[in-house]
């Protein structure tokens, strides 16, 4: 990791993430400038290409390729593996062999398929599918096919190799402790680190862990029984358990809407019941206004009394009577058949419009 912040071709510190997903801290993202650095072409194989140069092979050294070497000499560095299941892991280990020194050839041995059944296992993808995985692979320069388990001088001069980059933590198998203790007696080995949390291993053992979750997902997506090599009770169970699945995600997303719906509900309700409140203050408001003890209505009432009282009562009589003469006369009436030589006249106050003579009650009483 040393060589990979000393070369300046990784910016960007790579990030760990705990339990969590977090960022560790005192660690930052480093912002890059965007540019187009993607290849158009696979890596070639080794055994395609045209044989090197008739000059002798000499290695460079440590220090030679610290330091930097002609970019028609670069320095070979050589990492092999068994690339199974291709994954981010591998492609961090190319990355750190590509970027150990600043102009570095990568060559990538991928084992066959018998060596790696012979001392390691049986693999998920075979060997053509592994090849074709790591000539995809934006670091590497060149593939080797069906590479060596353990490297001989012959292998290295062959392909003329400098260095030989892998984890430093001692690989056993081939009756061997290392496979790579010559190589770093020799002063070849040069070292990368592992990627914590992600290996091969560690993704079959998640597959075999959920073996249940993965076929029902591989039945559900039209792979057969047979293809999957699952008996036909256990088909017929997988079937089962996903309608049962399929019912139970029904009913938590009935749930679901049924608190969406209830929790809609219940704001309703609350903004129902604060218009309601602030209709019936409003309304008990208008109410006293109206009806209560100094309301409108009061005052109404009031004026209406009032006024009907005065409709009703008499006229008051004058403080001090009137005299006689202040008096008006006594009602009198005129008879038509009396002349004027039968009774002496006496005039009458003047009216406007009256003519004739009127008989007085003195009159009338002489008459009876």
């Amino acid at each position: 990791m040393e060589a990979q912040s000393s070369s300046g071709l990784l910016p960007r510190k790579r990030r760990r993430e705990g339990s969590n997903g977090e960022t560790d801290e005192g660690e930052r993202l480093v912002k890059i400038p965007r540019c187009t650095v993607g290849l158009k072409h696979p890596a070639p194989f080794a055994d395609e290409l045209e044989p090197a140069d008739n000059k002798p092979y000499q290695r460079v050294s440590m220090e030679e390729a610290l330091r930097g070497t002609p970019l028609e000499r670069p320095v070979r560095v050589y990492a092999d593996g068994i690339f199974d299941v291709f994954h981010s892991g591998h492609a961090r280990a190319l990355m750190q062999a590509k970027c150990l020194f600043p102009n570095t050839h990568l060559i990538v041995g991928v084992c066959s398929d018998d060596l790696t059944h012979k001392y390691k296992g049986f693999t998920v993808m075979n060997e053509d599918e592994r090849y074709d995985a790591v000539t995809h692979c934006r670091y590497v320069d060149e593939v080797v096919r069906n590479a060596p388990w353990t490297l001989t001088p012959e292998f290295l001069a062959k392909h003329r190799i400098d260095f030989v980059a892998h984890d430093d933590i001692p690989y056993s198998s081939a009756g061997s402790d290392d496979v790579y203790k010559h190589i770093k007696d020799a002063g070849m080995f040069a070292p990368t680190q592992r990627t914590e949390g992600i290996s091969t291993s560690d993704i079959i053992t998640r597959i075999v862990r959920d073996y249940d979750v993965y076929v029902r997902r591989n039945l559900q997506r039209g792979y057969t029984a047979k293809e999957l090599n699952v008996s036909f009770i256990n088909e017929k169970k997988y079937h089962l358990q996903e309608r049962v699945d399929k019912v139970k995600r029904k009913v938590r997303d009935v749930e679901e809407k049924s608190k969406e719906f209830v929790q809609k509900v219940e704001e309703k309700s609350i903004d129902l019941i604060q218009k309601w409140e602030e209709k019936s203050r409003e309304f008990i408001g208008n109410f006293l206004q109206m009806f209560g003890p100094e309301g409108a209505l009061k005052h109404m009432l009031k004026e209406g009394k009032g006024r009907m009282l005065q409709a009703i009562s008499p006229r008051h009589s004058p403080s001090s009577s009137p005299t006689h003469e202040e008096r008006s006369p006594s009602p009198t009436f005129r008879l038509p058949f009396f002349t004027k030589t039968s009774l002496s006249p006496s005039p009458l106050p003047h009216h406007s419009g009256s003519r004739g003579y009127l008989i007085s009650n003195k009159d009338r009483s002489l008459e009876d």
